[in-house]
């Protein structure tokens, strides 16, 4: 069965002849009538009557009367439209969905419930509304901590709803940080789902969340970073420390082949926690935790993202995913080089990397008619946005190589030449985007190679006649 039926049939000309559009809501062609009977048949099925049969036994989960999903789904799909979300909203259906959510066990009704929420969220008068009601605020977040994946992704997608309205994103951030269980129900679906759908949807609440809150992912950050001292061993084994790192890795390495944007997402997680010193930290410090992110981003950009088979273009397509994924290799790379995992003789493929993007990157600015518009305005607007991410990515891929060139020595210098990772034409597009911000680098770069090739140092320095490197 579809998850989202179609809504009820249209009034047939008879039925409008009869005066029948007297019943419709508001510009729609949906019946008032039609609609109280589907909530009154809500409020029936969590009535006491009802309810109380099932009180014997605490896990059984019931089942939704067909009949009753197929009406409840169409209203599901009626909820999309304004007028049918606001006749909802001064009908107090909420309240009528918060008692399902409170009382029922059957999984499909909670779910379509929580998504017909959702789906009025969407209009910011009913978001408002939604979000200052402390009793129904209260069910939602309780729904996170269900066990049915369909009505986790459908709380997930509405508490994104919310957090992205500005009037009310800090209400939901508060009532977040009041619920520490919270933070572990999602790590643990990070950590355990294999549902590409909620993954994604999960870890754009949680970038959410930390994009909007720096103090919320500071306090998530130290959650798991130690157990509580007052937890015996036999409760550290029922109940398990999640740490927020391995968690995010647990998610992106689940979803990297099925969703690019997705796992954009958990990339863009693994960059925000790098802005503070505790989550470059959280990385680092745990050796696994570090050795693991280093492996699943090196493998990214080196056998996945912008390879020397893929047309440039492909560079358009990955800027955003790559910003992040060097942005927080360089953080590492940075705060850890003594690490086993961070060795610059096994990480010269980066340069191949770095300079195949930058090299990329010069194909898609020299090629701005490539994106095409309806509109002049449309095309600018476009344009800018897209040189605004590539130069985003360049100034990230440029502290990175400066990092890894400062960190060269004359044996790994001689080895990147042996192995290809370094030749004229790769030297050449690093020294046009690294000069001149990094000129000292690019002289330190030239004065070692000079000692093991000092043909192409000459070359370089012909090339480049800016540069009085003293040898």
């Amino acid at each position: 069965m579809d998850r989202n039926p179609s809504p009820p049939p249209l009034l047939s000309v008879e039925d409008e002849e009869k005066g029948a559009e007297g019943d419709c809501i508001g510009r729609t062609v949906y019946s008032k009538h039609w609609l109280f009977g589907v909530l009154s048949g809500l409020i029936q099925l969590v009535s006491p009557e009802n309810t109380k049969s099932g009180s014997d036994d605490e896990g059984q989960q019931m089942e939704l009367d067909e009949e009753m999903e197929n009406e409840v789904c169409r209203l599901w799909d009626m909820s999309m439209d304004e007028d049918v979300a606001l006749f909802l909203q001064e009908f107090n259906a909420p309240d009528i969905f918060m008692g399902v959510l409170a009382k029922s066990k059957c999984p499909r009704l909670r779910e379509i419930c929580v998504g017909i929420l959702g789906n009025m969220a969407c209009f910011q008068e009913i978001c408002v509304s939604i979000s200052s009601d402390k009793n129904l605020g209260q069910v939602l977040l309780h729904c996170l901590y269900d066990s049915d994946p369909p009505t986790l992704l459908e709380i997930s997608r509405l508490l994104l709803t919310c957090l992205s309205q500005t009037e009310v994103a800090s209400v939901w951030v508060e009532r977040i940080r009041e619920h520490p269980p919270i933070y572990d129900s999602i790590c643990f679906i990070m950590s355990s789902s294999t549902n590409v759908d909620l993954l994604v949807k999960v870890g754009e609440v949680v970038d959410k969340l930390f994009d909007l809150d720096e103090k919320l992912m500071l306090e998530w950050i130290a959650n798991g970073a130690a157990q509580p001292l007052d937890q015996s061993q036999e409760d550290s084994e029922e109940r398990p420390v999640f740490r927020i790192v391995p968690c995010v890795l647990e998610a992106a390495k689940q979803i990297r082949s099925e969703n690019l944007e997705g796992l954009d997402v958990y990339m863009h997680i693994l960059q925000l926690l790098t802005t503070v010193d505790e989550g470059i930290q959280a990385i680092v410090q745990c050796p696994d935790a570090g050795k693991d992110t280093w492996n699943l981003l090196f493998d990214l950009v080196c056998h996945e993202f912008c390879q020397s088979n893929d047309p440039p273009i492909i560079l358009q397509e990955q800027k955003i995913v790559l910003a992040s994924v060097f942005s927080v290799l360089s953080a590492i790379y940075v705060s850890q080089t003594e690490q086993e995992y961070i060795k610059v003789e096994k990480d010269l493929p980066l340069i191949d990397s770095l300079t195949r993007v930058l090299k990329n990157m010069e194909h898609c600015q020299k090629k701005p008619n490539s994106i095409e518009s309806n509109t002049e305005d449309t095309k600018t607007s476009d344009l800018t946005e897209d040189d605004f991410h590539l130069k985003i990515l360049k100034d990230i891929s440029c502290e990175f190589l400066s990092n890894i060139f400062q960190a060269l020595t004359k044996e790994t210098m001689a080895q990147g030449l042996k192995e290809g990772h370094l030749s004229k034409q790769k030297c050449s597009c690093a020294f046009q985007n690294l000069l001149p911000l990094y000129s000292s680098v690019v002289e330190d770069f030239l004065k070692i190679l000079h000692e093991v090739d000092k043909s192409l140092a000459d070359d370089l320095e012909k090339s480049f006649p800016s540069l009085k490197v003293q040898t």
